[in-house]
């Protein structure tokens, strides 16, 4: 078995999510005793949160390497970045390790093509939504059509991740404005749904929705899983 790098704590709350879905994972392939080997570095998400607000891309940049070569020091064959805004330094982060980087968008990418889909919507924090970083390895790398919601529901997904779930905090009004901005892109011919934040999949579920969701959470441990285990 291979061991799991894991940059966490971007949130804690989706960061414990990581963790247990990797070691169900690895149980449910093994039985018995078995769970994942994992080398886990999580961060003070409020220090990122406050380079991420004020545009600090590059001192934001560094701190993804330093942890990086952290957890590749402590005996981690590959990288998850616990996160799909952090992506954004993917390339960058990638470039100064020794280690492959499993990146989430591809993970979510697979899964989608995988069902056949070509048309999705995408939600997360208005950096994954409305920066190129993500949707654009999308569609250059996987040719996925990717609609995002307009700019006023974007604030109101993104004001839910930040002030709401990233402190666990789970509202059902949220869920509903959430419900009707996935049915606002499935109106526009959305085939599903990608859950590009982590701490989504907290909030809405598959029932949640008529069309299939890619909560990027699972799907990114569960593409480690498959990784340890090859």
């Amino acid at each position: 078995m291979k061991t799991i790098g894991m940059i966490a704590g971007m949130s804690w709350e989706s960061s414990l999510e990581y963790y247990r879905l990797v070691n169900e994972g690895v149980k449910a392939r093994l039985g018995g005793l078995h769970s994942a080997k994992c080398v886990l570095v999580s961060v003070d998400f409020a220090e990122i949160e406050v380079l991420q607000r004020e545009s600090r891309w590059d001192e934001a940049t560094q701190a993804m390497i330093d942890v990086a070569r952290q957890v590749q020091a402590g005996g981690a064959d590959f990288l998850l970045i616990c996160t799909n805004t952090m992506h954004k330094m993917a390339e960058q982060v990638q470039a100064s390790i020794d280690i492959p980087l499993l990146h989430i968008a591809d993970a979510a990418a697979k899964a989608i093509k995988a069902r056949g889909l070509r048309k999705v919507g995408l939600l997360g924090t208005r950096f994954t939504m409305e920066e190129n970083f993500y949707r654009g390895r999308l569609a250059e790398k996987y040719g996925l059509e990717v609609l995002i919601p307009d700019e006023t529901d974007r604030a109101i997904v993104h004001h839910v991740i930040y002030e709401e779930l990233v402190l666990g905090k789970i509202v059902p009004a949220s869920k509903l404005e959430y419900q009707r901005i996935i049915e606002n892109l499935i109106q526009q011919g959305a085939e599903g749904i990608i859950l590009g934040c982590t701490e989504i999949g907290l909030l809405v579920k598959d029932e949640d929705s008529r069309v299939p969701l890619f909560d990027t959470t699972s799907i990114h441990a569960l593409a480690a899983v498959e990784m340890a285990l090859k």
